[in-house]
């Protein structure tokens, strides 16, 4: 019997990624992928570009019944009134609107109304603060602008004709409330100073609508959303993604609503709730580890499980690119407890893993004082593959860990979400990973404690 095939897309910032899976098992059948320009704004005709590209390298779409598309969170994506993209997309890394999240937080009265309104703190990557500052700095743009959208948005668009989006993506522009299930159009007017269209926000399975070949798309969602249907979380599961920056997420039953801005209040793309932590430094920290000694991430592993947990009390600070949560944009790193017994390589090593894993575990640590179930740690990203990482993480996480199999979750996740549009079920589908592996170790809690005393002096020092 041929299987029914769905495709997923992952369009990030920096490529587009496609995927062609079994919508029964989940099964890859084949893929593909094109790069995005660099830069924090980006033509939407290059997202366009990049996933025709992608399809064509992934075998296009004959016999695929329904396709997906998860995006970058946050972009700016402006309209006019016939649908033309009025100026380049300002990205989720454009932070030129500092100033403008700013200010919208003073206009609304701080960042406890924000956190009450839309779940979440201002910051100067979500879409509500690029729309103030395009009024202020562009202000014939903004008159112009007749519609707003995000990535994920605008190529649902291209392919179906539509104007829609789905929760998930929505809980990240600033002006829609996860808790209401609403738009706030007077948060749109604050910050742009009139009222533009935004996309219908579609059930968690419910269709946009059909490309002109006839194939099926769904609402599609944004990328951390994705990631989590890809990786089918369950209440109790937290992810912890170490990338180049981190991620630490799960999926809630209930809102959260965090004045500190630590965790944004996202919704999810099953209909619940996605908190989430984001961090600037995960990955890039065993990067500079190893630059620092001249060694390969191999054997940088090796060192580090060579020395002892806490490293005999050396500690690093990992905020080697500033840090946002906390939020420390002025920050740097810091060595502490450099004794000569300490000064080794492999010292260095274990405090570079264990300060990479403390900074997440304190985003853990927000996530359960918003109420969110911690039961284990599912560690996904390409710091993920060290033994190291893998093996100290229950250590200072103090949770079970599981690493799922390597894979491209953003996109197997739209992929989820078409087969769950095609079927028309109650749930998702919950494709089998047979092959997670499972690291468990006893807590140490020395690590976390001291590296608090190490963090909060870096914290109360003013900014050079």
């Amino acid at each position: 019997m041929t299987p029914t095939l769905v495709a997923g897309v992952d369009s990030s910032t920096q490529s587009c990624k496609v995927v062609v899976a079994d919508a029964a098992t989940g099964r890859i059948v084949r893929s593909g992928q094109a790069p995005h320009p660099d830069g924090t704004e980006a033509d939407p005709a290059a997202w366009q570009e990049a996933l025709h590209l992608a399809l064509v390298r992934a075998g296009g779409l004959d016999g695929v019944a329904a396709i997906g598309v998860a995006g970058q969170q946050h972009g700016m994506v402006c309209l006019d009134e016939a649908g033309r993209v009025v100026r380049p997309a300002l990205l989720w890394n454009d932070t030129r609107s500092a100033d403008a999240a700013r200010e919208l937080t003073a206009e609304l009265g701080g960042p406890d109304a924000w956190a009450k309104a839309t779940g979440s703190a201002l910051v100067p990557s979500f879409t509500v603060t690029k729309l103030r500052w395009l009024a202020r700095h562009e202000p014939e743009a903004a008159a112009r602008t007749a519609a707003i959208c995000l990535p994920h948005d605008h190529l649902t668009r291209l392919l179906t004709g539509e104007l829609v989006t789905d929760r998930g993506d929505a809980s990240g522009t600033g002006y829609w409330s996860p808790a209401e299930n609403a738009y706030r159009p007077d948060l749109l007017r604050l910050a742009l100073g009139h009222e533009p269209q935004v996309p219908r926000v579609l059930g968690p399975s419910e269709l946009a609508g059909h490309t002109a070949e006839g194939v099926a798309v769904s609402a599609g969602t944004g990328d951390n959303m994705a990631a989590a249907l890809g990786l089918g979380l369950a209440e109790g599961d937290v992810v912890v993604s170490l990338g180049t920056s981190g991620t630490v997420f799960a999926v809630s039953a209930a809102p959260t609503a965090d004045p500190t801005g630590a965790v944004a209040g996202f919704a999810d793309a099953t209909g619940r709730f996605l908190p989430l932590v984001c961090t600037l430094n995960a990955a890039r920290i065993l990067d500079a580890a190893a630059r620092m000694l001249g060694v390969d991430h191999a054997e940088l592993s090796r060192l580090a499980l060579s020395a002892p947990p806490g490293a005999d009390g050396l500690v690093l600070v990992p905020y080697l690119e500033g840090e946002r949560t906390p939020n420390r944009p002025d920050a740097t790193g810091a060595l502490h407890g450099l004794r000569l017994s300490t000064s080794t390589p492999a010292h260095l090593a274990r405090a570079a893993v264990e300060g990479m894993l403390c900074g997440l575990a304190d985003g853990l640590d927000a996530l359960i004082a918003q109420g969110v179930r911690a039961e284990r740690v599912l560690l996904i990203g390409g710091a993920a593959r060290s033994e190291a990482v893998r093996r100290i993480a229950p250590r200072v996480l103090g949770r079970p860990v599981v690493v799922p199999p390597t894979g491209e979750y953003v996109a197997e996740g739209a992929a989820v979400q078409a087969a769950w549009a095609l079927s028309g079920a109650q749930e998702p589908p919950r494709w089998d990973r047979p092959d997670i592996i499972a690291y468990e170790a006893e807590p140490v809690p020395a690590i976390r404690e001291r590296y608090a005393e190490a963090r909060d002096h870096v914290l109360t020092r003013p900014a050079e």
